[in-house]
């Protein structure tokens, strides 16, 4: 295990992280789900070619999707290229779609894409359950950052 704090743990590769949602989102829950891809996508992957910044979750017929995530087209595929906003299937067993399902119905309550990451080779989705933040906790948020960031400053000289 590295001893750098919020390293990933090993056979784990970080490919990206949405900071955005974490800004936006209090996060409720999280959960990991597989990634249905094709052979370009995941090499485009591999490569660091996602933006996901728009990016959520949804249950649809009893199958939970994620939408609006742009994976690059791959820079050396062919004529068989993947459509790079296409919806993705996030692999979940039965009782977790519907216990999510449940959860978004709540008010105010969305799935968001918080990472994604390769896990032994496959690639994983970390789902945040989330539900928005005001106005006033975003600079809550702010001003939380600036102390600690000030406190990790005055500990290091």
């Amino acid at each position: 295990m590295s001893s750098r704090k919020g390293a990933p743990p090993p056979g784990v590769k970080l490919v990206a992280k949405n900071r955005k949602a974490l800004f936006d989102y209090e996060v409720v829950d999280r959960v990991e789900a597989g990634l249905q891809l094709l052979g370009t996508e995941v090499k485009s992957l591999r490569a660091g070619g996602i933006q996901f910044r728009d990016a959520y979750a949804r249950v649809h017929h009893d199958e939970a999707w994620l939408e609006h995530a742009h994976i690059a087209e791959y820079s050396h595929g062919n004529v068989f290229n993947h459509d790079p906003d296409r919806a993705r299937k996030l692999l979940l067993n039965r009782h977790e779609i519907a216990r999510l399902k449940s959860r978004v119905e709540e008010k105010g309550m969305t799935l968001v894409p918080l990472s994604i990451y390769f896990k032994h080779g496959r690639a994983k989705v970390e789902i945040g359950l989330c539900r928005g933040k005001a106005k006033q906790d975003k600079r809550a948020s702010i001003r939380q950052r600036d102390v600690d960031r000030a406190a990790r400053r005055e500990l290091e000289d």
